[in-house]
């Protein structure tokens, strides 16, 4: 374990799943007295999309535009948070799409997508799609070149920003430049190495992930879609960055889910930090995970200006 972050270990509180509206206030709580973000260069602004006309279903969406964005078309990253699908909003969230901002020049769209178990599979996924149609759709009000959208998350957000490509591959939906899948949890089966001898790490243990599975899936089975290990296919995907945490139990299958992405064709960067834990790039303090939000920032930011991409969008 690297030694900035052992330190931290003892003040991390034991994750309890069981009550989720009990879980979900505790997590708030202890992310609202979090210094605020820096800001200073940016407009945010709260807005909502609808997801499904017919329920009467809006997804609140915060959008971080730097002030750059207002002269030419840049791209954009919708974000979507970690939380098991079952903690998290776009408050707990404000402090990681600040970096993002800060660290890409991109606008950063950060989703409130529905949570379980209130909202069970594929709530949360039909939120994320909808936001990304709506982006493409508003691109040039939100100052964006339609062909420089990334999707990305964390953890159960990369899960979604996963399933967010497949979709939009199958229904051939909008265009994705770039994924970006940090520590996520892409495979319920739990056979991997790291998720059958990883069962007491810190923050992410084996009962954690089989309580969120437990509350995104019900009893309904786990289909590409909410387990993206299990697609078949990833042929056509987007170019992606994947990122793992040495002791996590989510590490192998982020490991397979990247090598499958490169033997189907698919652009794969693959960063495995060692000495770190799931969710650990939180603390900030530490130098790995100031390397960890440095070098994520740096990829979505080569990825979203590279000169074939702005091609693409003036062709358009």
């Amino acid at each position: 374990m690297d030694p900035e972050l052992e330190a931290f270990i003892p003040l991390l509180p034991e994750p309890d799943l069981s009550d989720p509206v009990a879980y979900r206030k505790f997590y708030a709580e202890r992310a609202a007295v979090m210094p605020e973000p820096d800001t200073a260069g940016m407009e945010i602004e709260d807005r909502t999309v609808s997801a499904d006309v017919a329920a009467d279903v809006d997804v609140p969406i915060r959008i971080y535009r730097p002030h750059a964005s207002h002269h030419h078309p840049g791209g954009a990253l919708i974000w979507l948070h970690g939380g098991g699908w079952i903690v998290g909003d776009l408050d707990t969230e404000r402090h990681a799409a600040a970096r993002l901002v800060n660290g890409t020049d991109a606008v950063v769209i950060s989703v409130d997508y529905r949570l379980a178990p209130e909202n069970r599979f594929p709530a949360a996924l039909d939120d994320s799609y909808a936001v990304l149609e709506w982006t493409a759709a508003h691109a040039a009000e939100l100052g964006v070149d339609p062909a420089r959208i990334a999707v990305g998350g964390h953890s159960a957000g990369g899960a979604l920003a996963a399933a967010v490509t497949l979709r939009a591959r199958d229904e051939q939906g909008p265009p994705i430049a770039f994924q970006v899948l940090n520590e996520a949890i892409l495979d319920d089966r739990s056979e991997t190495w790291s998720a059958r001898n990883f069962t007491d790490t810190p923050w992410n243990t084996r009962a954690v992930r089989a309580a969120s599975w437990a509350h995104y899936l019900g009893s309904g089975p786990a289909t590409p879609y909410a387990a993206p290990a299990r697609a078949d296919d990833l042929s056509g995907l987007p170019p992606a960055y994947l990122a793992t945490a040495e002791f996590d139990p989510n590490r192998d299958e982020g490991i397979e889910y990247a090598q499958r992405l490169l033997q189907s064709g698919v652009s794969v960067e693959l960063r495995q930090w060692p000495g770190t834990f799931h969710g650990s790039q939180a603390f900030q303090s530490a130098d790995v995970s100031q390397r960890q939000m440095a070098e994520l920032c740096a990829v979505v930011h080569r990825a979203l200006t590279a000169p074939a991409l702005r091609g693409a969008g003036q062709e358009s």
